[in-house]
């Protein structure tokens, strides 16, 4: 028999843990965010002192797991008195700090490579042809670059992102007790794996389910061109051609 006042119970207390998840996957994608934006600078650059740090720092995070990251900035930095005594420790002394900085740090290295591939993809043509109306280096970037790279990155952005929701779940090795967290508290409780575990798979679904609308929104606004017409429409009729008299 189904327990529903014990999955209710259950539910409940998973959702009084949503905040922190929430605030872990905003955090970490903000701050991973604009990491990537930095490293993917240094990656596009001519200067090799610049390019092959971006291409380390790529190749470090994409290549290791991101629960051994997060073991080693919450378990190794502490003990180096230089983090200790530094303006870092504010952040790393907390389990909470450690997961959004390892988390941040992880998804950087993957959007770096997204927002790379996205830079590529801006026909050639369409930069010339700001040049040739004057368009200075900034307003080029602003009017004709970023748009483009933002559409064609889009896509692979927001599988980054899903993975990203779930990723939250190993802060509860850590010691931050989000919605993972309090459920692994619970099944202490009650080694009941099944229910607690469904529930909190569901949540981390309806999650999923809303960053991918709202990505498709996002994607939907940026590209009118694509958009198709609604039925119902009627076309513009094209003229019949009258003969020459």
């Amino acid at each position: 028999m189904i327990d529903f006042a014990f999955l209710a119970d259950t539910m409940l207390k998973l959702l009084g843990a949503l905040p922190t998840t929430l605030t872990l996957f905003f955090s970490s994608l903000v701050l991973g965010l604009l990491l990537s934006l930095g490293v993917v600078a240094m990656r596009v650059s001519r200067w090799w002192f610049l390019s092959m740090p971006a291409r380390f720092y790529i190749m470090l995070f994409r290549g290791t797991p991101l629960l051994i990251q997060m073991f080693l900035i919450y378990y190794g930095l502490g003990q180096f008195p230089a983090i200790r005594d530094s303006f870092l420790w504010v952040v790393l002394k907390s389990p909470y700090g450690c997961a959004v900085v390892s988390l941040a740090m992880c998804t950087a290295g993957y959007t770096a490579e997204i927002i790379r591939g996205g830079l590529q993809s801006v026909p050639h043509g369409q930069i010339e042809a700001g040049q040739a109306v004057g368009m200075n280096p900034w307003t080029l970037l602003w009017r004709v670059i970023a748009p483009v790279t933002l559409r064609q990155a889009l896509p692979a952005y927001s599988t980054e992102a899903i993975l990203l929701v779930k990723s939250t779940a190993l802060a509860s090795l850590v010691t931050v007790w989000d919605v993972t967290g309090v459920a692994q508290q619970i099944i202490q409780r009650t080694y009941r794996t099944m229910e607690v575990f469904i529930c909190a798979a569901l949540i981390y679904l309806v999650l999923n389910f809303l960053v991918v609308r709202a990505v498709a929104w996002i994607e939907h606004r940026l590209s009118p061109h694509l958009r198709e017409r609604p039925q119902g429409v009627p076309t513009k009729p094209v003229p019949e051609a009258t003969p020459h008299s």
